[in-house]
């Protein structure tokens, strides 16, 4: 698997490295001050979380979600890192051209935040699944090789960063170098799982149509503590309903960039729109004024 240092590492050679593998390891990503925060944020909702009913999660896990509300410096430091969004922007941009009348318009979607979750794996918790993230979006993928990739063939990029040290041993990411290369039909192999080990602050970024699943938590008495977050394209629904999970007022708080991210922009050349205006009118009441012109 590729590794980065997130200070110098550019965006295209992570783009390429992930074309090649499904997924890459940025090494000393956050540092302490940071995870503290963030640990303060979410570790209230953490003990309030029950156990899950169901096999999607082993019950020893628990989950915080909708961080838009819960943790500036989790959306700032993990979402909005601008190596992440890069890499987002070159691999989940779309483009489309259309006629109206007689004149070519070409239109652009940008991505946006596909869901927010903090893992807590505890002690006894099994094995989950391999499985892959594009099947929330019904991504039907023919086999290929890295040469042929082409941007817009995955439907997100999810990122995974570390609060506490993850091994083998307590639980780390199981994830299988390639698979974003097979058939959707292709199901996947065990003996083929790589563990995305990580210290604390290093980071995984990952393609969503690569097989992976968190793993057996095999300790007596350590917890794997993981930030993590998806983006996805503009058109497609988002995982996490970010407009009921994150309050208005949250919203409010965070700068235009990051509103936009959360999903209050026009997907162009028309989706997403408010009383056929755009969706920050929500956010800024009965003074806002459009100043953008047609929506088309």
């Amino acid at each position: 698997m590729y590794e980065f240092d997130p200070r110098s590492a550019k965006v295209d050679d992570v783009v390429k490295a992930l074309i090649q593998s499904g997924g890459v390891i940025l090494r000393e990503f956050l540092g302490a001050e940071i995870l503290d925060q963030i640990e303060d944020d979410v570790r209230p909702f953490i003990n309030a979380d029950k156990p899950w009913k169901g096999d999607f999660f082993p019950p020893e896990t628990r989950r915080v979600c909708g961080l838009g509300g819960k943790s500036h410096a989790f959306m700032e430091n993990i979402v909005g890192d601008a190596l992440y969004q890069g890499v987002c922007k070159s691999l989940l941009t779309s483009t489309h051209h259309s006629y109206y009348g007689q004149k070519r318009e070409e239109s652009t979607s940008h991505p946006q935040l596909n869901n927010t979750i903090v893992f807590s794996i505890g002690p006894g918790a099994r094995n989950q699944e391999l499985h892959r993230d594009d099947m929330v979006h019904h991504n039907r993928l023919p086999a290929i090789t890295a040469d042929e990739y082409q941007p817009g063939r995955d439907t997100g990029i999810g990122f995974f960063v570390a609060g506490k040290k993850t091994t083998k041993q307590n639980g780390a990411t199981r994830f299988i170098p390639g698979s974003h290369l097979w058939a959707t039909e292709t199901p996947p192999a065990e003996d083929q799982a790589v563990y995305a080990e990580l210290s604390p602050g290093d980071a995984f970024m990952m393609l969503s149509s690569c097989y992976h699943g968190g793993s057996a938590n095999k300790t007596d008495d350590e917890e794997r503590l993981v930030y993590s977050c998806f983006m996805t394209k503009g058109y497609l629904r988002q995982e996490e309903n970010q407009y009921l999970a994150v309050p208005l007022e949250k919203v409010r708080e965070f700068p235009l960039d990051m509103q936009r991210l959360i999903g209050y922009q026009v997907s162009q050349p028309f989706l997403g729109w408010l009383d056929i205006d755009d969706p920050r009118k929500a956010l800024m009441g009965d003074g806002w004024e459009n100043n953008r012109g047609d929506l088309y």
